[in-house]
């Protein structure tokens, strides 16, 4: 059973749909026993880094889900923001993050000729993959999918950077750290490059 985390920040229907239509069930939750029993946990995510961290505790979700994904080692893929909440801090507030990557969450900083390049970065762009990942499985650098976003993350560990992308510079568009799994863009809003991914997740991991 794949649980989709409901905290108050996230494309719920529509990642629902994707999961649907990648051909697996999906139930939308805050119930502790529910995300106790799943198999994956997908954490969405738009909006402020520190309204999710707030949402997050208000719910009493913090420590089940570092028991699942820290313990048990439970598959768990963030979404824009979602996978934001993996990092230890970020620019764009004063709360702690989740920690469970080593990196941290900054803001788009351009110089010299990239200086007018607009924030948030958003719409259509290709990825790089850096190393081979299950989630992209049947991909390649062709590959596009929908950006909406401000921050993004800097990973200390470069080994944990699955894909980047090219927005004045690159940064890390996909993660993987053992079963736990991130992607700055949107999948869910990213048609048949989406349906891939959320296809790989269902069928790969």
């Amino acid at each position: 059973m794949i649980v989709i985390i409901d905290y108050g920040m996230g494309n719920i229907g529509s990642v629902v749909n994707m999961v649907k239509k990648a051909g697996a069930q999906a139930v939308v939750s805050t119930d502790k026993d529910a995300i106790k029993k799943a198999k994956k946990l997908i954490l969405p995510g738009v909006g402020a880094f520190d309204n999710g961290m707030k949402n997050l505790k208000d719910r009493n979700l913090i420590p089940l889900l570092n028991e699942k994904v820290l313990e048990e080692k439970t598959t768990i893929l963030g979404l824009c923001l979602g996978m934001q909440l993996f990092t230890e801090r970020s620019e764009e507030g004063k709360m702690l993050g989740l920690g469970w990557l080593d990196a941290e969450t900054v803001s788009f900083k351009f110089e010299g000729a990239n200086a007018n390049l607009k924030v948030p970065h958003m719409g259509w762009n290709t990825i790089q993959i850096c190393q081979p990942h299950p989630l992209f499985a049947e991909m390649n650098n062709e590959t596009r999918f929908y950006f909406v976003h401000s921050y993004h993350v800097v990973c200390k560990e470069t080994g944990t950077v699955v894909a980047q992308t090219d927005h004045g510079y690159m940064f890390p568009s996909a993660i993987a750290k053992e079963n736990i799994l991130g992607v700055q863009f949107h999948p869910e809003k990213s048609h048949n490059f989406g349906m891939k991914l959320f296809k790989n997740f269902v069928e790969r991991l």
